[in-house]
Parts: structure tokens; C-alpha cells; sequence
């Protein structure tokens, strides 16, 4: 069931969806979406891991709302990211992903700052930092995937945040923000 956002917009994305991320450095995001492509099969590894600050939508205009998410990245400074065994969503959502221990306060303060501008949050749950490694699966695939993850763990640095915009039926990356850089334009 899609979730209503605070203008009462559907979570599902559409054209003026705007989304903020932390990618994962290669070597891991490879290793992952091997995991992932694993347990959901090929069609799994078309959206690379990556860790949700913000999903949704421009307030007003998405010039607007990208410009306070640069500020944002320009504001904040970089940090350590662990991610360490498992958790779920279930049964409220049909989710199994990476818990981010170390990190998760940055990550939870970006998701604030970046709400504080024009730019909206369409997801019906609280923000939660996560990888998610599993999801709408069958419950011997979760069962799996939760118990087999249980014990990986990860660190990496945060440098940066990604800016994405929808288009054409797909999210696609307009910019790579980097944490305290102020931009030269």
C-alpha cells in the first residue's frame, strides 16, 4: 500500500520526484547487489544498494528544492557509516535490511535538515536508516536472506550525498553532493 506524504501525494514516484541518498563505495555495492540478486533473482540488482535520506517530492519547485538540498551537503560534514546484521520491517512492511549502527544519528539528522526546506518525505513510516537487502519476497526468501546477514558488517565514510530527480520512469542522478564543500558556480 503506498504511502501519503504530508500534502497528501502518493508515495509512488512520479515526474516531480525528487530523492537524496548515500551510495555505497563499488567494491561494496557490488558485493551487495550480488546478495540481493541472490535472494530476488537478476531483476533485484537494476537499483544499486544505497541508504534512503529522503524519497518524495519538491514542495514548490524542484530548482527550490534542490538548491536547499545542496546547502544541505554545503552544511553538513562527513562521517563514519557502519552496517551491522539484520532487522525487519515485518510485519508492518515485508522488508529485511542492514541495520546502519554507527552513522545512523548523521544520517537522521541529514533526513531532518533536508525536511526543513521545500522538500517532502512521501514514505507512510518514520524515518529509519537502513540498506534494505530483501523486500515483497516469499517468506522462505526473507527467512533466508534475514538469517544469512545476520552476522555482515561493513564500515565505510560518507563523503557525499546523491541528488536524484524522476524522469522518464526512472530515478536518475543529477548531481554528487559533497558534505561541507561549499559548490563553486
Amino acid at each position: 500500500m503506498p504511502g501519503i506524504g504530508q500534502s497528501g501525494a502518493s508515495a509512488a514516484p512520479h515526474d516531480d520526484g525528487l530523492g537524496v541518498i548515500i551510495s555505497l563505495p563499488p567494491e561494496l555495492s557490488a558485493e551487495l547487489s550480488a546478495r540481493r540478486a541472490f535472494y530476488a533473482g537478476p531483476d533485484a540488482a537494476v537499483v544499486p544498494p544505497h541508504i534512503t535520506l529522503v524519497s518524495g517530492m519538491a514542495s514548490h519547485s524542484w530548482e527550490e528544492a534542490a538548491a536547499h538540498v545542496r546547502k544541505v551537503a554545503a552544511a553538513g560534514q562527513p562521517f563514519a557509516l557502519s552496517l551491522s546484521g539484520t532487522g525487519t520491517f515485518e510485519p508492518v512492511s515485508p522488508v529485511v535490511y542492514l541495520n546502519v549502527a554507527a552513522g545512523a544519528q548523521a544520517c537522521t539528522t541529514l533526513h531532518g535538515k533536508l525536511l526543513a526546506g521545500p522538500v517532502e518525505h512521501l514514505l507512510e513510516f518514520d524515518f529509519h536508516p537502513h540498506l534494505t537487502i530483501a523486500h515483497d519476497l516469499d517468506d522462505e526468501a526473507m527467512a533466508r536472506a534475514k538469517t544469512e546477514m545476520a552476522g555482515f558488517e561493513a564500515e565505510f565514510q560518507v563523503n557525499s550525498i546523491g541528488l536524484f530527480d524522476y524522469v522518464s520512469g526512472g530515478w536518475a542522478l543529477r548531481e554528487e553532493l559533497k558534505l561541507g564543500e561549499q559548490r563553486k558556480r
